[in-house]
């Protein structure tokens, strides 16, 4: 397996109870490293650029609304194979369906508001992490 890159947002839900230590220790727990973090509060423009890919959806002014509502720990996190991992860490976009010791199963509340999100794919991952981190923000893994 290839060492890869991903980019984790725990989102205002998450960040309002509390629960950003936890989701931190479930991903290292799961051999995630965390190669850069912060905590930010989004505005309206830095969300809708984030999510310009749903600007045609019908949830997108929603999205948009909760994503800026209050702040939210983006990361990059590292180990092998991390955009799939992460993404089984994550847990189903639906909480009530998510695997038990999923984050979303163990913080999320509905389909809105779910706890964490992920890139989907090694390339938007790129993406992601260029878009909250200049290169010089990332510590390499010593």
């Amino acid at each position: 397996m290839a060492v890869e890159r991903t980019l984790s947002i725990i989102k205002p839900d998450a960040v309002e109870k509390k629960k950003v230590g936890a989701i931190l220790a479930m991903l290292e727990e799961a051999g995630f490293s965390v190669l850069a973090l912060k905590r930010v509060k989004l505005s309206k423009e830095v969300a809708e650029g984030f999510y310009a890919v749903h600007k045609a959806r019908p949830f997108f002014g929603e999205l948009v609304q909760f994503m800026t509502r209050s702040p939210v720990v983006v990361a990059v996190l590292e180990r092998d194979d991390a955009v799939a991992k992460y993404r089984a860490v994550m847990g189903a976009t639906d909480p009530a369906k998510a695997d038990a010791g999923t984050i979303r199963k163990a913080f999320g509340a509905n389909v809105g508001e779910n706890a964490v999100h992920g890139s989907d794919s090694l390339d938007n991952a790129k993406i992601e992490i260029a878009y909250f981190f200049p290169a010089s923000e990332v510590a390499p893994q010593a």
